[in-house]
Order: structure tokens, then sequence, then C-alpha cells
């Protein structure tokens, strides 16, 4: 933040800064730096750091310029008129918020994660320099490159998925398989944070323009209710999801095996897709992210298996799955997070 601030007195711009976002940005945040920025009467939003500072500042931005509440933005362009000006400079390499017409607000009220897609959405300039983030932790790291490598598998598989995203979304999970442990294990490897930094912009463009799958859908109920990282949620999620997708969409996977650097040659579609998911679990636990539910102190015994499944089956990302699970499928899969 200092480098960003020093700058900014450099360059003699005033401004005020709102800290009051949490890992998982709700409604209050928004609604909080709204009335900041409207009494410091700002010309446009600067957001500095990861994806929940990124999507707060989505929504402060179709605020302004739109009115109403948040909740009136849930689902896919509801907003008419173009946002506030938006500056996004990102210090994490993994949501790709930066560069996306997505953005996720926590509804407190009804504990769910409300998934907002919508182009007004957009910022002016996006800014992704490894030298940011340098100083991640590893469990940063880890959790957001988890969370990189899910947007640009499920955007292989889902269903809006076209020539020009697949190629993106290869390159993203070829730079991750390769560069996250590297980018975990030192931070300051430099090679490794730029490398990261052009897998989550190929990942980036390409699910914002195919959309996401049931990973997503999934991971949001987890951390509107448990408050999790959602890139934890998603690490944990994907290989249970992916088994169920790959099912029903078994070719698909030979190119993310490819990419994850199995080589394919006298092997079946089935031994492919079998390889991927061995190798992103191998990978989630190289860098770290738990193995289960338990380890977060979370307990399967008060666990609501019920809601959850249903508003998952809700969510907008869910429409991109190769398939629709049931209610009891979801169950089980969330069963399987124990």
């Amino acid at each position: 933040m200092k480098t960003i601030t020093g700058l900014l007195q450099e360059g003699e711009i005033e401004y005020t800064i709102f800290k009051d976002v949490q890992a998982n940005p709700t409604t209050r945040n928004v609604y909080d730096a709204l009335a900041e920025l409207k009494e410091f009467n700002a010309d446009f939003i600067l957001a500095v750091g990861g994806g929940s500072p990124q999507d707060c500042a989505c929504g402060v931005s179709i605020l302004v310029t739109n009115g109403g509440k948040m909740t009136d933005y849930e689902g896919v362009n509801k907003s008419e008129k173009p946002g506030f000006p938006l500056i996004a400079v990102n210090t994490t390499a993994g949501t790709s918020a930066e560069v996306t017409i997505n953005y996720v607000i926590t509804d407190e009220e009804r504990k769910v994660k409300m998934v907002c897609v919508d182009k007004n959405c957009l910022s002016l300039v996006s800014v992704n320099d490894p030298d940011l983030m340098l100083d991640m932790p590893k469990s940063l790291t880890a959790s957001t490159g988890m969370d990189a490598l899910t947007h640009a598998i499920e955007c292989i598989v889902t269903n809006g998925s076209y020539p020009v995203t697949e190629k993106m979304a290869i390159g993203a999970v070829e730079l991750i398989n390769e560069y996250l442990p590297r980018a975990v294990e030192n931070g300051h490897d430099k090679e490794a944070r730029e490398k990261m930094v052009n897998a989550i912009f190929l990942g980036g463009l390409a699910f914002s323009n195919s959309g996401l799958g049931f990973v997503h859908s999934m991971a949001h109920q987890l951390g509107a209710v448990y408050n999790l990282p959602h890139g934890v949620c998603c690490a944990m999620l994907l290989p249970i999801v992916e088994e169920e997708n790959a099912k029903h969409a078994t070719g698909k996977f030979r190119d993310i095996a490819k990419a994850l650097g199995f080589d394919d040659r006298g092997h079946s579609d089935e031994q492919c897709a079998k390889f991927a998911i061995n190798r992103i679990r191998d990978l989630s636990q190289a860098v770290g992210i738990p193995k289960n539910l338990n380890e977060l102190n979370i307990q399967e015994k008060d666990f609501d298996f019920e809601t959850l499944a249903e508003n998952a089956l809700k969510d907008p990302c869910a429409s991109g799955n190769p398939f629709k699970p049931t209610k009891e499928e979801t169950i089980e899969m969330y069963r399987r997070l124990f």
C-alpha cells in the first residue's frame, strides 16, 4: 500500500483509504465504502488488493451510477449504466477480479454469496505487477493460485467453452502447474510470480467469456456460511466435482491432462481424466491446501447439507456445468469434503 500511496503523493493526488473489507466482502462493506466515497467526493476508485477489495470496489462502482441496493444486481447484467471509474491494482495471483465481468458479494441476511455478472463493472485500467506480490504469504499464494487453476479447468469443461477460451485456459493450466509450487515455496521467485500473473490474466479473460461451473456454485456457499477463503473452498471441491464431470464430458479432460504434464499418446480419455484429477489432488496437497473440512474445524454433524445444496443449485455458475447434479448428488459431493 505504501508503494501506491507514495506515487499518489508524488503526483499530488488527494485520496482517502477505505480498509474495512472482509475476506469475503459483504453488502455492509459495499455500503460503508460507498458512503466514504460520497463524503470524500471522489473522482474515481483505486482498488488495491486481491479479489475481495476488487469485488467490493465493483459493487461500489455499480451503485454510484445506478443507485439502489446491492441485492438488485445479483444475476446477469442487471445494471443499466456503466460503473463509476475504477482502476484495479491487483496484489494476488488468483481471482482475476481485475479483468472479469464477475464480482461476488455476500448477503449477510441470507448467508448467500451473490454472483453479479455485469459488463458495466469492468475497470478502466487493470494492473498486475508481480513486484506487488513478492511478499504474499504461502497460504494466500496457494489458495489464490488454486482458485486460478479452478477457473481455468472449469472454463475448459463448461458448456460455454469455445476454441478461443479453451486455448487461453489451457495456457493458464500449463503455467499454474509449473509455477505455482515455485511461487509458494519462494515468494521472491520473480519468474514464478510473473508467470502466475500471466496465468491469471489468461484464465480471467477465458472464464469471463465462457463462464464457470459447479465447483464455484458449491464453493460460494461454503464461503458465505463458514467465511472460508474462496480459493481453499475451490481447491477442495475441484477434484470432487471434476470426478463427476468426467463421467459426462470425458473428452474435455484430455487437454487438461496434457496441460498438467501427461503424455496422452496411447491412453484413453478415461485414463487422461483419471490422471488430471489425481494431479489436481497432488498439486493441492503440494501447496498446502487442507485435505478436508475437519482440518478447518468444521464438523460434519454441524454441517447444513440441505441448505448449502439447495443454494448451490440456484447459483448462476451452476448452469455452465456439463451436467446438472441433483440435490442428492450435491449433498454427496459436500459429504466427500469430510
